[in-house]
This record gives structure tokens, C-alpha cells and sequence, in this order.
């Protein structure tokens, strides 16, 4: 879909181009890349983005090498169990893999935790960006503006790159903002950073708004309504857990107990064989010896 789009895209804007030729079009490009590594609020959050990635790997990676002992463990007492008892451990390590399915899912899928809070570190800058770029548009008198990171741009002179200069004025925003907090309240005159919008503009700029943040908050609705279906489901697994493993431990400790009174009876069994046939052999020599006489042959 996005290479659609994409394609799309640079058709309009080659289409706009050869159409504009005549006048002398006006073209500048960003490229969203180099702006997002060159902001350091951006790069300190995405350090402490990676470090929760490593830490949910990390997490990943305990709970395969968990589920990969369970069953190098469950070959190698395949023989000393039961039917019933080995599908209750394959069991386990059925529900083992699903919770390691839905962790991974949660943490790195299409709606997981990795994409969304990237999304949240993203969105911010790409606002601040939007609206300097639609003024430095409108000053600079460009008939189009282009993201080169998104767009397939093959070729363009560095002097059509405006990235420093929505740079410098992200930074020149900022600094605003902070003497405006220092100063607390003094009726100083200040610049308007936002750029001028009509009345159906403006309603429609707090439609997207609003819009923007009913999407977020079914987001998150739906991610607490799953979280809480799996926890559920988890409990639940949990306590047939405990008390499959409670009937697995009665019943493993009876088969113990069962083959200890085989191995005793056998035993007993061979020891009372034995002192049979001693008995035997101690009656023979004690006959044999009545019916020789003293000094006889």
C-alpha cells in the first residue's frame, strides 16, 4: 500500500513540475532522517526506546530457552512416563509457546508496544516540522516541499535542502518557548509561531486533532481490553496449572510408591527363595551326615 502511494506521489510530482516548467517552479526538499538524528530530545528518547527493545528481548529470549528445556526434560523422562502424564507436560509447553506468542505480539506487533511508543516519540517532531515547513513554504514562496526519506528522489542540488533551516527554526522555537517560561506570565510581545488559519481551516485542523486523539484513546482502550482478556486467560491457565501439577505430583508419587512395593515383594520374594534352598542344602548335609557313621566311609 505505502509503495502505492509512494508511487503515486512522485507521479504528482513530476506531473506538477513539467506543468509548473513554464513559470519557474520553486522546489525544495527536507529529508526527514537527518532532521529526526539531528534533534537531541529525539535521540535520547530513542536510546531509552532501545534499551526497553534489548530488555523485551532479552525477556524473549528466557522465555524460548525456558520452553526449550521443558522439552529437552520431557524427551528424556519419555520412558519413565506415562501416556497421561506426557500429554500433560506437552500441554504445558503448549501454553508456554502461546504466552510466548502473545508476548511477542504485545511487545513488537502491528499494535505492540515498540511501534506505538515510537509512534509517540515521532509525533511531536513531525508537527513541529509540518508547521515550519508550511511557513518556511509560505516565505520563501516554494511551490512544493518534499520529504526526500519518503519520496523516491534520485537526484537533487544541496541548495534546494532546507532541513537546517527547519532545524534552526525547531531550535529558535524552543528557545522562544523557554524565555517565555522563565519570564512567567510578563506581557512581552511574542511572534506567532503557528501559521495563520481561517475559520474552516481551523475546524478543520481540530477535526484531525480530535480525530487524532479519539484514534489514541480506542488505542489504548483496546490494548487495556486485551490486556485484560489475557491476564484472564492467564490466571486461568495458571490454576489449571497448580492443580494439574498437584494431581501430576499425587499421582507421580504413587506411581514411585507403587514401583518401591514391586521392587520390595521381588526382593522378598527372591530372599525367602533363597533361604528356602539353603534350608534345603542344610537338610541334605545334616541326613547325609546321620547316615555316615563316625570314622566310616
Amino acid at each position: 500500500m505505502r509503495t502505492k502511494i509512494l508511487i503515486i506521489g512522485v507521479v504528482a510530482f513530476f506531473s506538477f513540475t513539467f506543468a509548473q516548467a513554464q513559470r519557474g517552479a520553486r522546489i525544495a526538499y527536507i529529508d526527514m532522517e537527518y532532521i529526526l538524528e539531528s534533534v537531541p530530545e529525539y535521540q535520547e528518547a530513542s536510546k531509552q526506546l532501545e534499551q526497553k527493545m534489548q530488555r523485551w528481548k532479552g525477556e524473549i529470549d528466557q522465555m524460548s530457552n525456558e520452553i526449550s528445556q521443558m522439552k529437552a526434560s520431557l524427551q528424556n523422562e519419555k520412558v519413565l512416563l506415562t501416556k497421561e502424564l506426557i500429554e500433560e507436560k506437552e500441554e504445558d509447553i503448549s501454553l508456554k509457546e502461546q504466552d510466548l506468542a502473545d508476548y511477542q505480539q504485545k511487545r513488537f506487533g502491528p499494535q505492540g508496544d515498540f511501534l506505538l511508543q515510537r509512534q509517540q516519540l515521532i509525533q511531536p517532531i513531525q508537527d513541529q516540522v509540518f508547521n515550519e515547513v508550511q511557513k518556511i513554504g509560505k516565505q520563501k514562496k516554494y511551490d512544493m516541499l518534499i520529504d526526500s526519506s519518503e519520496a523516491a528522489l534520485l537526484y537533487s542540488a544541496d541548495r534546494h535542502d532546507v532541513s537546517d533551516l527547519v532545524l534552526k527554526a525547531i531550535g529558535r522555537t524552543g528557545k522562544r518557548k523557554d524565555a517565555q517560561e522563565k519570564q512567567d506570565a510578563r506581557n512581552n510581545p511574542v511572534e506567532d509561531d503557528e501559521p495563520y488559519l481561517s475559520v474552516v481551516e481551523a475546524e478543520e485542523k481540530e477535526k484531525k486533532e480530535q480525530a487524532k486523539e479519539d484514534k489514541k484513546e480506542a488505542v489504548q482502550k483496546a490494548i487495556s481490553e486485551r490486556d485484560a482478556v489475557r491476564n484472564e486467560q492467564r490466571r486461568v491457565r495458571d490454576s489449571a496449572k497448580a492443580a494439574k501439577a498437584a494431581a501430576y505430583k499425587v499421582r507421580r508419587d504413587k506411581l514411585m510408591a507403587d514401583r518401591k512395593r514391586r521392587k520390595d515383594s521381588v526382593l522378598a520374594v527372591r530372599a525367602a527363595a533363597r533361604a528356602k534352598k539353603q534350608a534345603e542344602i542344610d537338610a541334605r548335609n545334616a541326613e547325609k551326615n546321620k547316615k555316615t557313621p563316625p570314622g566310616g566311609e
